[in-house]
């Protein structure tokens, strides 16, 4: 750009240089003759009528055309052109709608007023000649903050209450998490009306769990991209003889990374301070919000904790929010569309009890 304003102004006054953008029209344009148009369009249609092949596209017009001896026949994208400016093409363009913005599902999130942490466990990694190795991971939705513990346990549910606490210590709370179904997150599955150890952590920090709906693509989609760039750049990259060798490798990654992303960090809603005398307890009564986000059946029910709401007829196969109000002892559903994601009306209220039984620790 510097170059082309030097040769503008060579030889002037730089108050009388032109330096405003100029049109990019080409000065000579070639447009092909009214009578040609109209003997691709008649050709086209002798084709569609008489043709035993029946094939009626560009490239077929090209080449009966070149073969019948026509001087100057346009190319073939040109007769792609000429076809589509004189209505003749049966086929219809896609329709490309814009994406929703990210956590589309949750109003706050959507708006910016709230960060979102998802997590995730990637499993199967084995060291040569050593352990099994499975990676707990951490990301938030608007800023990118990361944060990954290989381990060489599985990871269980009490490891993940101890990650979280010292993650959410050292960058503050967000307002909700994320998780997948898993019972590491979400609890037993055996049983109804089971919250974890891990929801009932985020419970009395006053984080609100989110649970993804099952095989459901994109609502993990954060995570699930740092997953596959952790192992890209981690886990394929070097050689780790130990668990402690690709622990150090996996936390030099990390300081990069938010060294990288510092200002997409320092853009994302703030996150809020830990609380400097909080006794955490899961025997505490369960008080505050969950969210479970499911797909209805084909007779409009969705199943939450064990128990099916009938939602009704009128919305089967169809998206959800379900939040469960602890405190308010009431399950709320809400429609989610991702074509219209700033309508999500009501669309039943139910009764709930909270489970008073004590947590097995």
């Amino acid at each position: 750009m510097v170059q082309r304003w030097y040769r503008r102004a060579q030889g002037q006054r730089l108050d009388r240089a032109e330096f405003a953008d100029r049109s990019s029209r080409p000065f000579r344009t070639t447009r092909t003759s009214v009578a040609l148009e109209e003997t691709i369009v008649r050709r086209r249609r002798e084709l569609q009528e008489q043709s035993d092949l029946g094939l009626v596209g560009a490239a077929v017009i090209h080449r009966v055309l070149s073969q019948a001896g026509h001087r100057n026949v346009p190319s073939v994208r040109t007769i792609g052109r000429i076809l589509e400016r004189h209505g003749v093409l049966e086929g219809r363009h896609r329709v490309r709608r814009p994406p929703p913005p990210l956590g589309w599902y949750l109003p706050e999130v959507a708006r910016r007023d709230a960060e979102l942490d998802s997590l995730d466990i990637v499993e199967g990694l084995v060291i040569r000649g050593g352990p099994h190795i499975e990676v707990l991971n951490v990301v938030s939705l608007h800023g990118g903050l990361p944060q990954s513990w290989p381990i060489r346990s599985p990871v269980s549910a009490k490891y993940t209450f101890r990650a979280l606490l010292q993650h959410w210590r050292a960058v503050g709370l967000p307002h909700f998490a994320q998780f997948d179904n898993d019972t590491i997150f979400q609890g037993a599955h055996q049983h109804p009306d089971s919250f974890g150890r891990v929801t009932r952590l985020c419970l009395a920090l006053g984080i609100t769990p989110v649970f993804a709906p099952p095989r459901e693509p994109g609502f993990q989609a954060a995570i699930e991209s740092y997953n596959g760039l952790w192992q890209r750049t981690v886990w394929r990259r070097f050689d780790h003889p130990t668990v402690h060798t690709l622990q150090l490798r996996s936390a030099l990654f990390v300081a990069a990374l938010r060294r990288h992303r510092h200002l997409r960090v320092e853009g994302a809603p703030p996150r809020r301070p830990f609380p400097s005398h909080c006794p955490i307890s899961l025997q505490a009564p369960l008080q505050g919000r969950v969210i479970y986000l499911r797909r209805t059946t084909a007779a409009g029910v969705v199943e939450v904790l064990g128990h099916q709401f009938p939602l009704g007829a009128a919305w089967p196969h169809r998206l959800v929010r379900c939040e469960v109000l602890l405190s308010r002892q009431r399950i709320r559903c809400f429609a989610l569309r991702r074509r219209a994601h700033h309508l999500q009306p009501l669309l039943a209220e139910f009764p709930y009890e909270p489970p008073t039984r004590p947590f097995r620790e």
